[in-house]
Parts: structure tokens; sequence; C-alpha cells
């Protein structure tokens, strides 16, 4: 089928935003909130700088499916287990772009992240990309990671000595993007020489509030509502293509790649196996700033909210601690297979990313006429925002107490004894994150690496704000530190490495993703 600017994709399904009464034959079944405006839609208490929050008070009222509307725009939210499950078919569902993700295309295109499900240059980035989130790459990765660590604990020392709070999503944020920037393209923003953070941060924020904010006013009215923002949208993407584009081209002057087997390399020198086809220069821009901007930025949140709540569970801090002393023993910098040993420090993770997953949400569209959840007719293309949040609050999986913060959710047995696809931070089938272990890794030897060093002390007046630029994020947290003196760690034991196999088993089994693409762990 030929594809058209406005019409319908090559693969039938119509493009761009369509509203749920175009695809829910009926859509009077589906409750939504009182109060709704003529042409307005539910506005009455809500808020345009925390619409995902919004969702989930409505979500608590309205149940496991519900819908919204604003500016002629109906939106259908899902959040019961059940009906998240049946939404992750790969057979009858797939990813769909909408929402905030369709206003990231001016800068991100076709990358992996924001690309239709009909356009080609995904799967082929895919496929090229996927050997560098390997086992034998993560490895590769690690002394890397150490590194930037070591330039965050130096900072944090200093402010340590000096009675200095840490500015906790400031500093992770420096920490990731160095991370992704080091690992995969091997470039040093310098952002832990900087006073303030590197443009490219304030440029990635920009893009993001501006497209989270399209959805919060009328389309007619977007420009001129949003003229200005829309001026300086533009200099962000302009500010991001252009510190792209010099990092690739000073790659290529280096000799054309650099030979280090990075993700830049495999960008600019990699086939695809069995096509043979190559990224195009538009299309390495593009993938060079999805995994800039989601390489850090979801895994900076998920970082401050696991350090908020060791902040506020000493009791959990001691426990993870110790595991810690005993696994790492006095070894200064942990090796890679040491690290998927801490399983304690993985499950305050886990925990962390179960109450705030920093992605709150992913969409999905019918790929054919079906009935969701065995009740709710959908046409073809008719889609539904997944609400992961509330899903990773649904009473019927987590318990009453499933507000609570409690990391032994995630031991082995608790892990057994869930339902598949009921804990979803990283997305759902093809589409979901390619970086997934390269986060969890990262994100578990930094906590144990500061938990080691550190005593973190909260604020006792500070009570958890959660910001939203389509990412989750804490706001305004800040920490003091407690440098530890050395101690003498209990060694690990045999019973330690069983459990950690057992932990493992249990994730990869459970509601771990299984990639269609390739084959299970892909």
């Amino acid at each position: 089928m030929v594809q058209t600017a406005r019409g319908t994709a090559r693969d039938g399904l119509p493009k761009g935003f369509r509203s749920a009464e175009l695809g829910w034959p009926e859509l009077h079944r589906i409750p939504h909130p009182p109060y709704r405006l003529p042409l307005l839609g539910e506005v009455v208490g809500a808020s345009r700088r925390t619409p995902m929050q919004d969702s989930l008070r409505y979500a608590r009222r309205l149940g496991p499916i519900f819908r919204r509307r604003a500016f002629g725009k109906e939106f259908v939210f899902v959040w019961g287990a059940s009906l998240a499950a049946d939404l992750a078919d790969e057979t009858r569902f797939a990813k769909h772009v909408g929402l905030g993700v369709a206003n990231l295309r001016p800068v991100a295109g076709d990358g992996l992240f924001t690309a239709y499900n009909h356009e080609p240059n995904w799967q082929l980035a895919h496929d090229v990309l996927a050997p560098g989130f390997s086992r034998e790459a993560m490895a590769g990765y690690h002394l890397m990671m150490l590194d930037v660590a070591g330039r965050l604990t130096d900072q944090w020392d200093l402010a340590e000595a000096t009675g200095r709070t840490v500015d906790v999503p400031g500093d992770m944020t420096k920490l990731t993007l160095e991370t992704i920037a080091r690992t995969g393209f091997g470039h040093d923003f310098g952002s832990f020489e900087r006073p303030r953070l590197h443009p490219f941060v304030t440029a990635m924020v920009g893009t993001l509030g501006y497209a989270q904010r399209l959805n919060t006013v009328p389309a007619p009215l977007a420009p001129w509502l949003l003229r200005d923002a829309s001026r300086r949208n533009a200099a962000d993407i302009a500010y991001l293509n252009r510190t792209v584009d010099d990092l690739v081209r000073a790659r290529r002057a280096g000799g054309g790649g650099g030979g280090t087997g990075d993700l830049l390399d495999r960008m600019l020198e990699t086939a695809h196996p069995e096509s043979g086809e190559r990224l195009s220069a538009e299309n390495v821009r593009r993938q060079v700033i999805t995994f800039l901007v989601a390489g850090h930025e979801t895994t900076s949140g998920a970082l401050s909210f696991a350090l908020h709540y060791l902040a506020r569970h000493p009791e959990v801090a001691a426990r993870a601690r110790a595991e810690v002393d005993r696994v790492w023993g006095d070894t200064e910098a942990p090796g890679y297979e040491q690290v998927a040993k801490l399983r304690q420090v993985r499950r305050v993770l886990d925990e962390s990313l179960r109450l705030w997953p920093t992605a709150p949400g992913f969409a999905r569209e019918a790929r054919e006429d079906t009935v969701l959840g065995g009740t709710y007719t959908m046409r073809r293309g008719a889609w539904a925002l997944v609400l992961t949040g509330m899903l990773h609050r649904d009473p019927q999986v987590w318990g009453p107490d499933a507000e609570r913060f409690d990391p032994d959710r995630f031991d082995a047995k608790a892990v057994r004894s869930r339902a598949p696809h009921t804990y979803k931070p990283f997305g759902t089938g093809a589409r979901a994150c390619i970086g997934r272990q390269f986060a969890l890794h990262e994100a578990t030897l930094v906590l144990g690496l500061l938990l080691r060093r550190y005593d973190l002390r909260p604020d006792p007046g500070y009570r958890l704000r959660v910001t939203e630029r389509l990412t989750l994020m804490p706001e305004g947290l800040r920490l003091r530190l407690d440098r530890r003196s050395p101690s003498t760690p209990a060694p690990a034991s045999r019973a330690d490495d069983a459990g950690q196999a057992r932990d493992d088993g249990a994730r990869n089994a459970g509601s771990a993703s299984r990639c269609p693409v390739h084959r299970a762990g892909d």
C-alpha cells in the first residue's frame, strides 16, 4: 500500500493521532471522570504539569480501564493486570507511537523509540545494534562505568567533607549521561567539571517538556499558545543535532570508526547480517540522539528514586549494604560478574521501578479487529495507553499494601508466583527497551558503590514530589552523606550464589519480555 502524508501507512494502519471514537465502537461502556465540559473535556482539577499523575488518581477511582477527554481528543487508559497482559500479546497488538512520543519525532525521527512499526529503520537498527548489548559487550562497558562512577564519588566525597548536601537528580543525570556517552560513543561531556548541567541536557529536557506540553493545549491553538516555546524547541533540536553531528564527524575523522566496537562503531561500520544494508547518515544521527536521551534520562530517574527510598528506609539500606560488603569484599573495583550477585540491591532497584517506572506508560494498538479482555471491541489501529505505574500497583497482583515500598516483592519465590506481564518498566514485546540490561547493570553497580561508601541521610522535611517531562524524576531531592569507615566484610557463601541463580531464573521466566525479533532474552 502506498504511504501517504496523513492517510495510511504501508501496513494499512492509519498514521498519527487517532481519537478513541475512531477505534472503540462501544466507547460508552468505558467509564470516564465526572464533570466533563463541552469541547474541553475533563480539565476541572487537572494539571498541565502532572498529566500522568492525574491519570493515576483517576485510575484509582474509575477502575482497570477508563477514558479521558481533553480538547476534543479521547484517550483510553488501561492498567488492570489481565487487560495489560492481553495487550502484551504480540500476535494481536503492536507498539503504538502516540501521545508525547510522536511529538519527539522532529528530533528523533525513526529512531528505535519513535519509529512507526511500518518504518524499516527501527528493525535495521535493532538488528545491527543488538550485539552491542550482548554479555560480551556489557563486560567491555563495565570498566568505563566504574570510571564514571569514580568521578561521581569524587564529587560526593567533597560534598561530604564540607558538610553540603548533594543534588541527587542532577548528579544522577550527570552520571548516566557520561556513562552512555563514554560507553556508546567514546565521548566525554565533562559533566562533573561543569558548575551546571551540560547544555545537551538542558536542550534534551526542553524537547521532552515541549513534547508533553503539546498534548495539553488544543491543536489548532498550539501555534499561538506555544509560539515562544516552539522557537525554543527548534533551537534545542538544532543544538542536539549539531552536537551529534560533531560527535560523528570526529569519529569519522579519526579513521572512520576507531575500532572500539562501541555503539557508534556499529552504526558506522556494521552492515545488516542478512541484507547487507547499512544505516544512513541521517539514521545514525537519530539513533545516537535516541540513545543519548533514552540511555540516560530513564536510568537517572531510576537511580534517584532508589536513593530516595534507601535514605528513607535505613533497614533496607543496611541489608543491601551488608550484601555489598559480603559479595564484593575489600576489592576496590568490583568485577563485572560481581555486580549480578547483588540480589538485595537489585531488589531495591526493581521495587523503585515498580512504584515509579521512569517511563510511566506504553501504548499498544490492535493489529486487527479484536476484543480486549473478551469485553471491549477494538477496530484495527485502535490503541490504548497502559499506565505502568498503576499496573505495578494493581492490588490483585501486588496485594492491598501495593503502595508500600518493599523490595522483598522481588525475591525469587515472589517473582515466580506472579503472572507474566505484571511488571513492565521497560515496555513489552519486540519494541521493548533494547538497553534494558545495560541500564540494570549500570544502576546496580552504582547503587552498590554508593551504599558501600556512604550512609544516606534524608531531609526530614522532604516529601516526594515527582516532576514529569514524559519521563518521571524526583523533584528537589537532596541527601546528606556520611562517609563510612572501612569494615571487614563477611565472605560470600554458596547459598548466596545459589539464591542468585534462582533470582535470575525467576526474573527471566516471569515478566521478562521475550523478543520475537530474534530469541529469548535479546
